[in-house]
């Protein structure tokens, strides 16, 4: 059974949360070894475990604002929890900053582990090893992490799991829904990211479509600010909370790249409409926060945000109907549309998602709200999944020097994009990025 994540006192503006994800990283400079150089199929000699109760992973997530920790056991058990949230930081830069974040992580992330490991009851020596996530993410913040699991795994000799962000999102269904099996079809929805995926198997995807410019989240935080709402518990569920109140048909807005026949997003055009109809309504919104608003201008700024959330949440609609399509052709198996990220949280999303996957014969699954957003049991599960087939890398040397270069992938893709979801406009992005998990994953299964 799930335990409620610990919300920790902060050490100044900070608070506390959790999340986990898996990928694969070198050891040492001169002996670096990856996934490519290790045993991919499941072996007892590799676990060296009786059964998956005697498997407990450590997930360490800093890929972006969140610090989180979690310990869990190889049956998905989730003995602990613990997230330590910047949202007063966010709301007093409009946004993230790199720089900050990665100072808040640097400032959370002692206080946020031995929080994770006190709550499990677990001490260092009890562990079977550490997964961190690698990206993608923020640099300076995804080496807050890396260097904190490369201190616990190297002091304790663990075993280390480097993780995927985004594959995380996806594979943490599994550990709330046993039944879940490959193939899935997922949609992965954040602040960052919109990514839909055919999962074939553990850590071969098929990117089925991604954002061109924003994604879902970003236009919703942005747009929850332009109205004044209260961003301290996050633009998106306070946008989803107003917009009850709103007419979701009183503000005409276009939905974006209806002309596309494909799997990818795009919402920066979506908040100049939000910001246009703002203008032409005159709401003095930035200068009057929502609390202080008249009725009638409350009621402007609800219809405007249900009228955004209606076109919003119908691109996502669309965009997975045409994705389902893709993906029962080239697996008629699947059963399931996994939708996860922060966005996933919202009740609107499920709603209509839900929908939409039922007029095509397959069941919805979710997370819940607290293993959506960023944390570490997402890391931590992936690492299992991973573990007990042998990915995973042997324990870091105990002293790293300080100029250490860790392998962190900020830009890292997930998987090799479909050729009828390829766009254009991000290949500029695409020969910046490191070459996505599934490729390594998969070239070094052909090389044994």
């Amino acid at each position: 059974m799930a335990m409620a994540a610990s919300i920790l006192p902060a050490p100044s503006i900070f608070r506390f949360k959790s999340l986990l994800l898996r990928s694969f990283m070198p050891c040492l400079a001169k002996s670096s070894l990856t996934f490519a150089s290790l045993s991919l199929k499941p072996s007892r000699s590799v676990s060296g475990f009786s059964s998956s109760t005697d498997l407990v992973i450590l997930g360490i997530e800093t890929s972006c604002d969140d610090t989180a920790a979690a310990v869990v056991r190889g049956d998905g058990q989730i003995l602990s929890q613990v997230v330590s949230s910047q949202a007063d930081l966010l709301v007093k830069y409009g946004g993230v900053s790199p720089k900050m974040a990665g100072e808040a992580h640097a400032l959370a992330i002692d206080q946020v582990v031995q929080q994770a490991l006190d709550d499990a009851n677990f001490t260092e020596e009890n562990l079977s090893a550490v997964a961190v996530t690698i990206g993608p993410g923020l640099s300076l913040c995804l080496k807050v992490g890396v260097q904190k699991a490369w201190r616990i795994a190297g002091k304790f000799m663990l075993p280390i799991v480097g993780v995927h962000h985004m594959e995380a999102h996806a594979l943490v269904a599994r550990l709330v829904n046993k039944k879940l099996q490959f193939p899935f079809l997922a949609l992965l929805i954040s602040g960052g990211h919109n990514l839909l995926i055919l999962a074939h198997s553990l850590g071969h995807y098929v990117q089925l479509g991604t954002t061109i410019d924003d994604a879902i989240g970003e236009a919703y935080d942005k747009t929850a600010r332009w109205l004044g709402l209260d961003m301290r518990k996050g633009g998106g569920p306070a946008l989803e909370e107003l917009a009850l109140e709103g007419d979701p048909t009183s503000v005409k807005l276009s939905v974006p790249m209806r002309q596309h026949k494909d799997c990818n997003f795009s919402y920066a055009g979506l908040k100049t409409q939000v910001r246009m109809a703002i203008k032409a309504r005159n709401l003095p919104t930035e200068e009057v926060p929502i609390g202080s608003a008249s009725s009638d201008d409350r009621r402007s700024r609800a219809d405007l945000a249900a009228s955004f959330q209606r076109v919003a949440v119908l691109h996502l609609e669309e965009r997975c109907q045409r994705a389902m399509e893709w993906a029962l052709e080239i697996e008629p198996s699947i059963k399931y549309l996994v939708v996860s990220g922060g966005v996933a949280s919202n009740r609107y999303v499920r709603a209509r998602l839900n929908d939409v996957a039922g007029r095509n014969g397959l069941a919805l699954v979710c997370p819940p709200p607290s293993l959506c957003t960023d944390n570490g049991v997402m890391i931590a599960w992936t690492g299992i999944e991973h573990y007990l087939v042998g990915r995973f890398d042997p324990p870091p040397p105990p002293n790293v020097p300080e100029d250490f270069q860790y392998d962190l992938r900020p830009r890292w893709p997930l998987g090799e994009e479909y050729s009828e979801g390829r766009s254009e406009a991000r290949s500029v992005k695409r020969a910046r990025a490191h070459p996505s998990l599934t490729s390594i994953i998969q070239g070094s299964l052909t090389q044994q």
